[in-house]
């Protein structure tokens, strides 16, 4: 099984965030659930050295190795299929970019981006709220700047 610390820091990375989190007590079948997609995901009837992991309850990462095996176009598909499942199960949207996160104390907010500008007009957030990047690609932006200072995030434009 591959694991987070087993992974270079070139592996790609998606990020999916939920709309609201998941509910605490479905957490152990949605982890069990995405590892296992993780680990039979193939490309091109090859293993991926892949990983998975729900984290804060509401962003879904899907990671891939691709000094192994490329995640080819009908692989990314099947990624697609499966949190598409994901969401109906659980009444969640993971495909909505146009909301962000962010962290107010150990709490974490997604809200949509009119709200978000909304929330930095009234001095709600301000430059040095902590967002979520979700267009990280590599697990070494996943380490280094998913969580940023909205000062130094593209979500700076938004507001």
């Amino acid at each position: 099984m591959t694991t987070y610390d087993t992974l270079p820091d070139v592996t790609r990375v998606w990020v999916y965030q939920a709309n609201e989190p998941f509910r605490d007590e479905d957490m152990p079948e949605i982890r069990r659930k995405v590892q296992g997609f993780a680990q039979s995901w193939i490309s091109h009837n090859r293993q991926l050295r892949a990983h998975a992991d729900v984290l804060h309850n509401r962003f879904v990462v899907l990671m891939v190795d691709e000094s192994q095996a490329d995640a080819s176009g009908c692989s990314i598909d099947k990624s697609v299929y499966f949190l598409k499942q994901l969401q109906a199960e659980y009444s969640v949207n993971l495909f909505d970019r146009m909301s962000f996160s962010y962290k107010d104390g150990d709490e974490v907010f997604t809200v949509p981006r009119e709200e978000f500008a909304r929330l930095y007009q009234e001095g709600k957030i301000n430059d040095n709220t902590l967002v979520f990047d979700t267009l990280v690609s590599t697990k070494g932006g996943l380490d280094q700047s998913w969580l940023k200072p909205l000062s130094q995030s593209w979500h700076k434009r938004m507001v």
